[in-house]
């Protein structure tokens, strides 16, 4: 484990102001990809194989935002999960979500409490397990409607009212969501809006030959690896707020805007042969979520500018719960996964960037006449 005054040397790189300055700007970034290689690692010490699931799982953390993963029982979800919080020292807490669940048994509650000295009385609140930096809320679509509701709101609004009173959850607060596609029986799956509080869902596949093998090497001959603290909190917020500062050429912006307008069957940028596949399109928070992890993927390749690749790594992710499938789709056994896999490769960077070429011209010509 890395003592405190190197947490405070990584949170000191990556803090300060602009990135105005190109050496500045470098150096700030590099600090970046260096500490999120340092993630990586450490988490991969507990968790075979995966490796764009952790990667994205680490993008959305630098990136400020709650994750949902999806995936047959034994993939390594609730794993991932422990070695993250053990990799960050951030505050875990699991949920296991159940039918009789209620919202108090996650957000806490407010009780009678009687002073032993004076024997006066005051009501105090008792913190759920919510109030945790790193939250597992395991089979999340296990628990009733009114649950889920009351985790999905204190992940939009970071607090929690209880009693009249508000309470801040504390940051960084990243929540990881699982759920089982399988099972279904019982189950009471999130509706559209509440999916859209999620920035990302990642869906985990089954291990290979390979992973499978180095599974039972790790698990089943000598004893489990686990991981320890490389960062802290507050390099983790420096980390944040860096992203949130790395530039977006107006090309890349513009195909972001384009990906996600792609999705509306009744709009003008939507494919003919994926109009009839979509009911209701991602909506605006889609957009916000490609831009916001497309910096962070830059800054995890030690860039300080965003390009379309950075984009389109995780353009999927965060569009595949945003598309509700039509009934057309549904009888043809087409996933939301592949309808945004089918958008994404519809819609080319490269007429994009050929339409502002085109726009700058035109514009400049206009100014020579004038």
């Amino acid at each position: 484990m890395a003592d405190p005054q190197s947490f405070a040397s990584d949170e000191r790189e990556l803090d300060g102001g602009g990135l105005d300055d190109i050496a500045e700007a470098r150096r700030r970034c590099e600090a970046f990809r260096k500490i999120f290689a340092r993630l990586r690692a450490e988490v991969a010490k507990a968790l075979a194989g995966q490796r764009e699931v952790v990667d994205l799982a680490l993008v959305s953390l630098f990136a400020d935002g709650h994750l949902l993963l999806e995936g047959v029982p034994g993939l390594g979800k609730t794993l991932l999960v422990r070695s993250l919080a053990s990799a960050t020292g951030l505050g875990f807490s699991r949920i296991q979500f159940t039918p009789d669940l209620m919202p108090a048994d996650v957000t806490g509650t407010s009780i009678l409490v009687e002073d032993e000295a004076t024997g006066r009385r005051a009501v105090r609140f008792r913190p759920g397990p919510l109030f945790a930096q790193l939250v597992l809320a395991d089979e999340i679509n296990r628990a009733s409607p009114k649950t889920q509701s009351a985790l999905l709101e204190a992940m939009q609004e970071r607090s929690v009212t209880v009693g009249g009173e508000t309470h801040t959850l504390v940051r960084p607060f990243f929540v990881m969501a699982t759920q089982n596609p399988i099972e279904q029986e019982g189950t009471f799956p999130l509706p559209e809006a509440q999916l859209d509080r999620f920035l990302l869902k990642l869906e985990v596949p089954p291990p290979d030959r390979e992973t499978l093998r180095e599974i039972l090497e790790r698990t089943t001959k000598a004893e489990l690896v686990l991981p320890t603290q490389v960062v802290d909190a507050r390099t983790i917020i420096a980390a944040q707020k860096l992203a949130r500062r790395i530039p977006m050429a107006p090309e890349v912006q513009d195909w972001i805007v384009r990906i996600v307008l792609a999705t509306h069957p009744d709009g003008e940028f939507c494919a003919d042969d994926n109009r009839r596949l979509i009911r209701i399109g991602a909506s605006p928070r889609a957009a916000q979520a490609i831009a916001t992890c497309a910096r962070v993927v830059a800054l995890m390749a030690g860039r300080y500018a965003v390009s379309f690749a950075d984009a389109r790594k995780v353009a999927r992710a965060a569009l595949r719960h945003r598309i509700q499938r039509s009934f057309e789709a549904e009888s043809e056994g087409l996933s939301s996964d592949e309808i945004a896999r089918r958008v994404i490769a519809a819609t080319p960077t490269e007429l994009v960037a050929a339409t502002h070429a085109a726009k700058a011209t035109t514009d400049k010509s206009s100014r020579a006449s004038a």
